[in-house]
């Protein structure tokens, strides 16, 4: 019996593609079948804190709508950094997830001599959650009545003015440092460890302005300890419609704002990244969420996977060149 060369490989190539779709089935059937197990999420800051309260309410959300066991831990420390690394060199299985934002994401990336990971290479976003603006801010019985009495302050060579911020390479410090780049002026920074001590020594008359979220300040705004001169969000905050942005005060496209996103291990499966984005974009749909957020001055933000990674690739770029300008070195 004859077998020719054409029948050979026909039969290897009926072969080869009857394997490939058993193993695309198997992926696929892997991917349907997760989750099987709680999924542990990391959160890099300490318990109480903005991001923590936004991560819990999320993952409470995601857990009622699908029945999903998330167990949110806390990992504080370097930034943000101890805890997006578990998260870097966690498996890329889907069972460990983290909240990652602006500083450790964007700007540690551009300040920090050494990462103990990649951004572009051992994380990938999965979906936008929040983003949240700076509000300007000085103590009550401060002479600055407005943004211009501060600026033309600052400009005065004699008059001292210090600006507190909740740490270095925290968006509150470089959103100073983007005004100060703009105005034209330079100021005394004074680093805290917290944006607490920072606003305790900022009523106490130690230092004389600071930029922190709306979630820390409004209560004290409202108590009328504090004044607020202006927003770094694009658009005026439904908290504080009387409060002018920094781009209407004349710093054109002034946009300085703390964003959160959802981020997994480098090679998560594809299945399993659209899978969790469509649950994450289901719960920002809530209600209660949305009220969450928008009580302490976030806006909802959600989207694609690949849109997730074009916007924090967009501000690691736009960080990086306000470093670059501002010579900053920590």
């Amino acid at each position: 019996m004859k077998i020719s060369l054409r029948s050979i490989c026909c039969r290897r190539w009926l072969t080869s593609g009857l394997l490939c779709i058993i193993i695309a089935a198997t992926a696929n059937a892997q991917s349907i079948s997760w989750p099987e197990r709680p999924i542990r999420f990391v959160v890099p800051y300490t318990p109480g804190g903005g991001t923590d309260v936004v991560s819990r309410n999320l993952t409470h959300k995601i857990a009622r709508n699908t029945e999903w066991t998330l167990v949110v831990e806390n990992k504080p420390g370097a930034g943000g950094n101890i805890g997006l690394d578990i998260v870097a060199k966690a498996r890329p299985d889907g069972y460990t997830l983290g909240m990652g934002q602006t500083s450790n994401l964007a700007i540690n990336p551009a300040v920090l001599p050494a990462m103990p990971f990649n951004v572009d290479k051992d994380i990938i976003p999965v979906a936008l959650i929040a983003d949240v603006p700076m509000i300007l801010v000085v103590r009550a019985e401060s002479p600055y009545k407005t943004l211009d009495n501060l600026i033309t302050a600052a400009k005065s060579k004699n008059a001292g003015i210090k600006q507190g911020v909740a740490g270095l390479g925290t968006v509150g410090h470089l959103a100073g440092e983007m005004l100060s780049l703009q105005a034209g002026y330079k100021v005394l920074i004074v680093p805290y460890k917290g944006a607490s001590p920072a606003l305790a020594d900022l009523m106490g008359g130690q230092t004389d302005f600071m930029f922190a979220t709306p979630q820390g300040l409004m209560p004290l705004i409202e108590a009328g300890k504090l004044r607020a001169l202006a927003v770094t969000s694009a658009k005026r905050l439904s908290l504080l419609s009387d409060i002018p942005t920094l781009s209407e005060s004349g710093f054109e496209n002034f946009v300085a704002t703390d964003w959160k996103v959802v981020i997994a291990p480098a090679n998560t499966d594809e299945a399993i990244l659209n899978k969790l984005n469509e649950v994450i974009n289901n719960a920002l749909h809530n209600p209660e969420l949305i009220k969450q957020l928008e009580s302490e001055g976030s806006t909802p933000m959600g989207g694609s996977v690949q849109e997730a990674k074009r916007y924090v690739k967009d501000q690691q770029n736009q960080w990086a060149q306000l470093i670059q300008r501002a010579h900053l070195s920590f």
